[in-house]
């Protein structure tokens, strides 16, 4: 079977799948995600062995840092796994719920319905966990769904999907409903995203490069973010150690995510003070540090002197980094800040540090990102630390879901009429 056939019969049985997912009931679907969690457990040791022949093969072929950051699935990512499944069980099934009922003069009552999307199509690089949480949301949300996976990690993919497609079949729910793409042939991501008749929605995880291709070449809605360009900034009211281990950790928690800070601005009145304790903060976790000329002036004269600093350029201010390197800017206040932001900003997520209450709410008010923040680490721009149990994606756009996608971001609404024999006069 060549890659059109083979997309094609994907694309068939996910329509076909997507019927009886619709109507299925939470009951089920909550069964089915349970069931993948027990399979998923009874597997661990063959995840982790398929995970190692992954990690080995993109070594070898020499994988950057970060995606094999990505890439590898410990333990502790298995359990993650198992705790999403746990929490999508337990969220409200939103399909079926009538909202905003309202008669009408006609004596007709109109509202709304929460309904699935249909199929979905899901392209995501090195990863493997994405694969239980799209399944899982996607099936909660009564959602059929195309996974296609990096090449990097479809031994780890594999392995998963056979779980998933365990779990499926305990319950009787269609294993077509979740179909994992076996073949790394790169003509299958075109296929995918070509498919109208069968894809309704595609949701692209990746690097910049992938996503700028998905939203050039789709003839389906794509749900996407380009880059992380989150922003870190510290007001002159903030509270110094709060500053300190916020942007710590906003930078150094883990390095390869899309929610990682990549600029830090200083408020003009503590960057005197404060820059060179951030400085020497950095510098233990060798952080580089890509400095305007203020900031370069005010580190180089501090007893910091090992660590990593260079002038900033102006790309440095686009950059997402994905590395232990950051952006740093001394600004006069609030104002710069936030227009530093909106100007080069990716619209992901961005924090204030402040105990000022009016200059936050300024803050959150006009900085035009998907998450922004009070007093909190961008880290936190995140479906499971959202309560949402997992995410499908991180959605920077302003139409329909923005933020983390979770399962409300997976369906849409129909209008409901109920009327008892009204006639249109």
């Amino acid at each position: 079977m060549n890659i059109d056939q083979y997309m094609q019969t994907l694309g068939e049985r996910a329509r076909s799948a997507s019927r009886a997912m619709s109507s299925a009931s939470t009951g089920d679907k909550n069964a089915a995600l349970l069931a993948i969690a027990r399979h998923l457990e009874a597997s661990r040791s063959a995840l982790i062995k398929a995970n190692a022949s992954d990690l080995a093969t993109a070594q070898a072929n020499g994988l950057e840092a970060a995606l094999l950051d990505r890439l590898e699935l410990t333990d502790a990512r298995i359990d993650g796994m198992l705790e999403g499944l746990e929490q999508v069980a337990a969220l409200a099934d939103p399909i079926g719920g009538l909202t905003d009922m309202c008669s009408r003069p006609s004596g007709i009552q109109v509202g709304k319905m929460r309904v699935p999307l249909g199929v979905i199509g899901i392209i995501y690089e090195s990863r493997p966990n994405v694969t239980v949480e799209a399944a899982s949301l996607c099936l909660k949300s009564g959602n059929a769904v195309i996974l296609r996976g990096g090449s990097e990690a479809i031994q780890s993919n594999q392995a998963i999907s056979a779980c998933i497609q365990a779990g499926l079949a305990e319950v009787g729910l269609p294993q077509t409903a979740v179909q994992v793409v076996e073949t790394t042939d790169r003509e299958a991501v075109g296929q995918l995203i070509t498919m109208p008749e069968f894809v309704d929605v595609i949701v692209p995880r990746g690097g910049k490069g992938l996503i700028e291709r998905i939203s050039r070449d789709a003839r389906v809605p794509v749900i996407k973010h380009l880059d992380g360009n989150c922003h870190v900034y510290i007001d002159d009211s903030a509270d110094e150690a709060m500053a300190i281990s916020i942007a710590v950790n906003a930078k150094t928690q883990r390095y390869g995510t899309c929610n990682t800070a990549e600029s830090l601005l200083v408020a003009k009145d503590v960057a005197e003070s404060l820059l060179p304790k951030l400085a020497q903060a950095f510098e233990s976790h060798g952080v580089e540090l890509r400095a305007c000329e203020e900031s370069l002036r005010i580190i180089s004269g501090s007893a910091s002197s090992n660590v990593k600093l260079i002038a900033a350029t102006e790309d440095d201010w686009y950059e997402e980094y994905l590395a232990p390197i950051l952006a740093i800017k001394v600004v006069a206040g609030l104002d710069e800040a936030i227009e530093h932001i909106n100007h080069y900003s990716s619209q992901h997520s961005e924090t204030i540090v402040t105990e000022h209450h009016p200059r936050a709410m300024r803050f959150i008010r006009e900085v035009d990102s998907s998450s922004v923040m009070i007093n909190a680490s961008t880290r936190f721009a995140d479906g499971f630390e959202y309560g949402l149990g997992a995410e499908i994606g991180i959605s920077t756009d302003k139409i329909h879901a923005r933020g983390p996608v979770g399962l409300d971001g997976l369906t849409s609404q129909k209008y409901v009429v109920l009327g008892s024999g009204q006639i249109r006069s």
